[in-house]
């Protein structure tokens, strides 16, 4: 009886069999949901494509069959090679750093130290991790940092989850509580034509309120997996690729601090070349290649070493960037399907006659199931915002309040969604997507319960 209850127990599939199972009902739905579009016109004052509004209309079905799909599927791996290869090279990187021994010296410095029992490593890392997001839209560049805060965490006596919430919680929930990103932010108030970064004493109230909630969460996880690794939502995945050796005696050389300078470099290359010189994940890409063979060269590397070490990164990475390319096909085939402007105009219109406080929270509510359709900051802003302003001031919400709704729907769905940033975090940290949605979905639901408090709030004090 007991084989039969085990045999009966229901478990969801891996991350990849997860999204094409998304994939097939997705293409399904192109059969069903009815193709709709909106009409667009280029804003000669931005020179922004935006969205009228008032020009939602159908058009002929336009469904994906079988054959397409997977053609589909391989045309959303083209599109996101950049992607990719990003991921590739940037645990080529990482994965020299840790052959070339620095890391686990460095680690276990740390790990020697009176720092391994500070209960302020965890909210410390988040909290720089978030200020970054926040301030001026940190979140991709955080791929390439993963592995390094996983094995921080598995050394740590944490686990994998830990990790990732170290530096992709940490981010997203920055960028989600943003308070001068200018990539959501940004386009957001100059489309809904207020003063751009204004309401911001608000925003950095908000920033402080859903850092402290998302820290003490993962903060209570973290104790809980330290006290009993068994009880990890992870237990028994194998990790053993960011397992780092702990030593008692550390012999940190020379060589080795060099490279770990060289690390410091690499990050601040990133941040100031996506700031300053426009760097994107192509450049990113470069940059860890170049930071990889200089890691090589001062390790004293020979060539067919740096060759093994560039193959097992892509052996490594294989399941998180299969997971990419994945995610990315549910949006071509939404868009191949025309079903997305239908999905918006379906959610807009539910908004009408809500009052001030249930348009606000209903445009909340529309806006993290946008996210999933429109999975980027930018171009959800730039056609959804047209769309929210008007019936914002039709229900007497501020468009500051109509902005914190688009803000919070596109940031922290991020953390929830496959076609989001998550998928691919949790590839990249071979952490199973069903098991981090054990752990985030109770912490999402109280993170969303906040962001409603914060919705009202703000139509409470008339946000401007």
């Amino acid at each position: 009886m007991a084989d039969l209850q085990k045999k009966r127990k229901f478990s969801l599939p891996s991350t990849p069999v997860l999204l094409f199972l998304i994939i097939v009902v997705v293409m399904i739905c192109t059969y069903i949901v009815p193709a709709g579009v909106y009409d667009r016109f280029v804003d000669e004052a931005t020179g922004r494509t935006l969205v009228d509004p008032t020009t939602y209309h159908r058009v002929d079905q336009s469904p994906v069959n079988p054959f397409q799909m997977f053609s589909m599927m391989a045309g959303a791996f083209d599109a996101v090679s950049n992607i990719i290869f990003l991921i590739a090279f940037g645990f080529f990187w990482v994965y020299s750093v840790m052959q070339s021994g620095a890391l686990t010296s460095a680690i276990n410095k740390l790990l020697n130290s009176k720092a391994r029992d500070s209960k302020l490593f965890i909210p410390i890392c988040m909290f720089i991790f978030a200020i970054a997001g926040s301030t001026y839209g940190e979140l991709e560049t955080v791929y390439g940092l993963v592995p390094i805060f996983v094995a921080l965490a598995i050394a740590l006596g944490y686990d994998a989850i830990v990790g990732l919430c170290m530096c992709f919680v940490g981010v997203a929930t920055g960028f989600a509580s943003a308070t001068t990103n200018a990539f959501t932010i940004g386009v957001a108030q100059a489309i809904a034509e207020i003063p751009i970064f204004s309401g911001l004493v608000f925003r950095w109230i908000i920033f402080f309120v859903q850092y402290a909630v998302m820290t003490i969460l993962c903060m209570r996880y973290a104790a809980k997996v330290k006290a009993d690794p068994t009880k990890s939502y992870v237990y028994g995945v194998d990790f053993s690729s960011f397992q780092l050796e702990r030593q008692e005696k550390v012999d940190f050389t020379t060589k080795q601090k060099i490279i770990l300078l060289s690390m410091i470099l690499t990050v601040a290359t990133i941040v100031y070349g996506s700031l300053k010189l426009g760097f994107w994940l192509n450049e990113m890409s470069a940059v860890f290649i170049i930071s990889a063979l200089v890691v090589s060269i001062i390790a004293g590397f020979k060539p067919e070493q740096i060759k093994d070490n560039l193959l097992t990164a892509f052996k490594e990475m294989a399941i998180g960037m299969v997971v990419v390319g994945l995610a990315r096909a549910i949006l071509v085939i939404m868009q191949n399907g025309v079903i997305i402007d239908t999905v918006v105009h379906a959610l807009s219109s539910v908004m009408t006659g809500l009052g001030k406080y249930g348009s606000a929270i209903a445009m909340l509510v529309a806006q993290n199931i946008i996210n999933f359709f429109i999975p980027s900051g930018s171009g959800q802003a730039t056609a959804i915002m047209p769309i929210m302003v008007p019936l914002g001031d039709l229900a007497g919400v501020s468009r500051q309040v109509t902005v914190l709704a688009y803000q919070f729907g596109d940031g922290y769905s991020n953390m929830l969604w496959p076609t989001c940033s998550v998928a691919t975090m949790c590839g990249i940290g071979k952490i199973p997507l069903e098991k981090w949605y054990k752990f985030f979905i109770p912490v999402y639901a109280v993170c969303f319960a906040v962001q409603v408090i914060l919705i009202v709030v703000a139509v409470m004090i008339n946000y401007q």
